[in-house]
């Protein structure tokens, strides 16, 4: 069955987007300080293998699922130094019919939540990969970034930031031509889900605080790095920027 992003260029979507990559890049490596051994890692959504460079080293088996098979052989030619992938073509809602349940210590989805209308169905699947005790590393598109809420302020929508549903950032256009849905997910939804369906948050970072197009044509990519490195955990108390990276724990 086809899948929306083979009709896509991912690939060339990050082009020009080295400091989003970078900030993911810097998310990621500090959550994975934070878990101690890992065995099987699965990354849900894993698209042409952005960030298996950063994560692949730490695990004795590494699953890259993406329902994309467009993106998935892209993945196996950006990955053949990597001896320890396994690839399957799968979504995250069918994926616990091809991968053995209860055997992951570590599952991935990144950059997947803001196209699910269902999240909690989504956490429930997840939950049936990981063992006991395992460790669920999820990235949403954040509804109450400042910049939105700044914009709704504008329009007079004071109560924007007390409603909990995802607010669908697609044009009438796209909405009326059924595209994938992009969602950005409310925060406290979003922990709700997680501990209905059996997880225990740990950690939170703010990402890509600074993803403004002055700045990052002016100041040096190595700043702006900097810059977000120091205040991903600062900012994530004000759920500040427009992704929110989450380290949860399956509960045993």
């Amino acid at each position: 069955m086809a899948a929306a992003y083979d009709s896509y260029d991912y690939s060339a979507y990050w082009e020009g987007r080295d400091y989003e990559h970078n900030s993911e890049v810097v998310a990621l490596k500090k959550i994975l300080e934070k878990i101690p051994k890992i065995g099987t890692i699965i990354d849900i959504g894993a698209g042409f293998g952005r960030l298996t460079p950063v994560y692949a080293f730490r695990g004795k088996k590494v699953i890259i699922a993406e329902p994309s098979a467009k993106l998935l052989s892209l993945a196996r030619k950006n990955l053949t130094n990597y001896q320890n992938l396994e690839f399957v073509q799968a979504s995250v809602e069918i994926l616990s019919e091809k991968v053995p349940r209860g055997r992951a210590d570590l599952v991935l989805m990144v950059r997947v939540a803001h196209h699910l209308q269902n999240l909690e169905s989504a956490f429930r699947a997840v939950n049936s990969l990981l063992k006991p005790g395992g460790f669920f590393v999820l990235e949403f598109a954040n509804k109450l970034h400042f910049k939105a809420i700044f914009k709704e302020l504008l329009r007079g929508n004071i109560n924007y930031s007390s409603e909990l549903s995802p607010k669908d950032v697609r044009s009438p256009k796209s909405i009326r031509n059924h595209t994938i849905s992009f969602l950005n997910h409310h925060p406290k939804n979003v922990d709700l889900i997680l501990e209905k369906t059996g997880f225990k948050v740990l950690d939170k970072l703010s990402v890509s605080n600074f993803r403004n197009r002055i700045l990052k044509k002016y100041l040096p990519m190595e700043l702006l790095t900097s810059l977000e490195s120091a205040f991903q955990k600062p900012l994530s108390y004000i759920n500040f920027g427009p992704s929110i990276f989450v380290l949860a724990q399956k509960k045993s």
